[in-house]
């Protein structure tokens, strides 16, 4: 399935994302460097579609050694899995502790950070087994997450994404991101391609992409066609969950309790 862009977001188009979904302003805020930075409209083309589970409200996704790895939220609900991609079986499992609500999840060395939503409770998990391994506590919200391979990058809900060190979680900087000069909140799910920041936009159709160095986003992946594939309803099933195949350059999305799984070819540069 090919789904047709304008190859920037300009004037008329534009201003029909200015909407109540839409995380875009029809015109650009006065005197603000990142203002210059049009933002393009990422044409692409799904490859594949594979099973995704109904019952996984997704929070967090990424792809390492062929597989899956995924983290669900809900209180009482949450879980790391490993998934296989051809069914999406899951193939090993773990619970958050203490009924906390789940949220972003990655891979450092051979381990797996993850964050919960308001509890500020971070873990550490095997990577080889999904064993627990450590607790750690940090401030503020954790929503998405994910690395530069030298830094976690964490999402919060505000406009702010957060550079951390993966050691010790202590934060290095801050990342003010902006569409059209204005700042966007709600930046849900993360994954880095190819030196970008890609980010789900909550309660929208909406798939980001941030340049890490001005926080400005240069990109938007429209998925609402695949919203409506998966069953889903934008109010209940939110797209959320993007993992990237640097090997083949595959770019997985799916969402919460979708009943699928989407392998997507860009037809742009991913940055």
């Amino acid at each position: 399935m090919f789904v047709p862009f304008a190859t920037r977001l300009t004037g008329t188009a534009l201003a029909l994302l200015a909407t109540a979904s839409s995380p875009f302003q029809s015109e650009p805020a006065p005197s603000t460097p990142a203002a210059t930075r049009p933002v393009e409209a990422i044409g692409y083309r799904v490859t594949a579609t594979y099973p995704h589970d109904r019952t996984a409200f997704t929070e967090g996704l990424f792809w390492h050694d062929g597989a899956l790895w995924e983290s669900t939220g809900l209180e009482g609900r949450s879980d790391l899995r490993r998934v296989r991609l051809e069914d999406g079986a899951v193939k090993r499992r773990a619970v958050v502790p203490d009924r906390l609500f789940g949220e972003g999840i990655v891979r450092w060395g051979d381990e797996i950070v993850s964050v919960t939503w308001k509890t500020g409770a971070g873990f550490r998990w095997s990577l080889k087994d999904l064993k627990l391994r450590s607790r750690f506590r940090y401030p503020g919200e954790g929503w998405g997450l994910t690395s530069d391979t030298r830094s976690l990058i964490l999402s919060d809900g505000t406009p702010s994404l957060r550079v951390l060190d993966p050691k010790s979680f202590a934060e290095q900087r801050r990342i003010a991101v902006t569409a059209n000069g204005r700042p966007l909140a709600n930046l849900n799910e993360l994954e880095w391609i190819d030196g970008a920041i890609w980010a789900n936009v909550w309660m929208t159709r909406w798939i980001v992409r941030i340049d890490p160095a001005s926080g400005a986003v240069t990109g938007a992946l429209d998925v609402q066609a695949l919203m409506e594939q998966a069953g889903g309803d934008l109010q209940a099933a939110t797209p959320n969950g993007i993992a990237y195949d640097p090997a083949t350059r595959r770019v997985f999305v799916t969402g919460k309790n979708w009943s699928k799984l989407f392998v997507l070819s860009l037809d742009q540069p991913a940055r």
